[in-house]
Parts: structure tokens; sequence; C-alpha cells
């Protein structure tokens, strides 16, 4: 008690109320002491998917002295953005600069020598040979304008490009996925075992199955990828099934290529 006094006669106090000591006031922690709660546990991502290299940077000019240095400076910076210009249109996409306006596509498609299907969304890829049965999501363009893929929670979906045509379409549709994480073997961890000639399926969500059969699979590095090849062939309706490959550099850089699976439409059916 505050006061010190003892209880009343009589009165029985119990030993446990007995024996409490008085209050501490406590006026600060010690230094370095954690008093609030705990700091979240940081998120392990999965390794990261392929990327689409962005342009390289051109190294600033160096200016010149001199009065006549200087009209010589100015004429070599207008040569230099006119070659960035004519860059830019001729070789953006090749390194995921105009990623969108590769996928647009010819103004007049070619003649229908062979099966071509309305536009309607991918539900379900089906690929036998490596025993994948997937559904399959929407993915656009990541920030660094590189092609996104599904989030890693669900990382055994596949991925179809929105940007480009839906499978079926005149143009190579883009399906991607993850070939592992930091947990095991992902969708697309076989990718490279395929051969040409076996057959890809793809359910629509107009009740169509879209069959593709293999002409080839390939592996590129990633800052070599052929884009005009891989996104912009509009000769007839094909597919391109693509996720990393080769050797694992860590990082953001994840790994060192990307395989690539080409395939062409040769029948469709009801699901």
């Amino acid at each position: 008690m505050a006061s010190g006094k003892q209880p009343p006669a009589g009165s029985r106090v119990p030993d446990a109320v007995a024996r409490k000591r008085p209050a501490q006031v406590i006026t600060a922690p010690p230094p370095g002491m954690i008093t609030g709660p705990l700091p979240p546990t940081p998120e392990i991502r999965g390794r990261s998917p392929f990327r689409i290299p962005l342009p390289r940077r051109v190294p600033k000019p160096q200016p010149v002295r001199g009065r006549k240095g200087g009209m010589v400076g100015i004429a070599a910076l207008v040569l230099l953005f006119l070659g960035l210009f004519v860059f830019g249109l001729g070789m953006g996409f090749a390194t995921g600069f105009d990623l969108g306006g590769l996928f647009r596509g010819p103004d007049e498609p070619p003649p229908r020598a062979f099966p071509v299907l309305d536009p309607s969304r991918p539900e379900r890829l089906e690929i036998p040979s490596i025993k994948v049965s997937a559904p399959v999501l929407e993915v656009g363009l990541a920030g660094d304008g590189s092609v996104d893929v599904p989030p890693l929670k669900r990382h055994n979906e596949a991925g179809w490009f929105e940007g480009g045509p839906t499978p079926g379409q005149f143009g190579p549709a883009l399906i991607v996925g993850h070939a592992d994480t930091r947990t095991g073997p992902s969708i697309f961890h076989d990718l490279d075992t395929m051969k040409p000639g076996q057959e890809i399926r793809v359910r629509r969500a107009d009740g169509t199955v879209a069959v593709f059969e293999v002409n080839s699979v390939e592996t590129f590095d990633k800052n070599e990828l052929p884009a005009q090849r891989v996104y912009g062939d509009y000769s007839r309706p094909s597919l391109r099934l693509m996720t990393c490959g080769g050797r694992w550099l860590g990082g953001e850089e994840g790994y060192e290529d990307n395989i690539v699976v080409f395939a062409s439409l040769v029948s469709s059916r009801e699901s």
C-alpha cells in the first residue's frame, strides 16, 4: 500500500497481494530496444521471368570548343537525333520499345489458304507432350515495357498477351509462363523438350478449340531475340509459347535466354 500503513487487525490480506512490489515508472526504453510490433517479414519473390530488353542508352556527345566547333557540335546533335528517330521507327520493337505497335498487324490480312478463326480470348491451354493443362489469364505490359507474366501465386497458369491476336486469328498469338519458382517447377518447365509436329490445343471463349502444330523450338539470348519473327509475322495464324531458360544470372537479370515455341494453326473444332 502506498501509505505504508498496516491493514486493520482481524483483516486478512492474501499472500499474493502482500508480496506485490510498488509500481515502477519507466521513463524511456533503453536505446535499440524494439517497443512496437515487429516489421513484416519481407516477401520472397520467385525468380524473375524473361524480359524483352529495353533500348540501350546512347552516350551523350562531348561539346566541341570554339565557334566552328560549336556549329559542328550542333550538326552532330541534329544527325544524332535524326538517327535515333529512324532507329526508333525501324528497330524500336526489337528492344521492346514499341511492342504494342509491332502487334498491330498488316492493314490487309493474307488470303485464307488455311484455317482462320474469329477473335475470341483463350481460356485453357493443353499441351499433351509435356502434360500441361492449365487455365489462361490475360497479361499486358509490365512497367519497364516488357511483357508481363502471371503473378507468382498463379505461376501454374499461362498468360495470354492481350495486346496481340487471339489464338486462331491472323498473326502470332503470344502465351507466356514461368519455367520455375523458388519452390519448384512451374507450367513451362519442360517447354524446351518439345519437338516439331507435336500438338498444342487452346480452348477459346466462343466454344472452339484451336489446334496448333509445333514448327520449331528455339533458344535465344535475351539481347538477340528476333522480335520481327517472334511478334511481327502476320503471314498466317500462329502461336508463340515463351518462357525463360539457359543460365541463371540472378537478381533482376533472371535467366540468360528465352525459349520460344513456334507453332501454326492446323485445324479447329467445337469443344
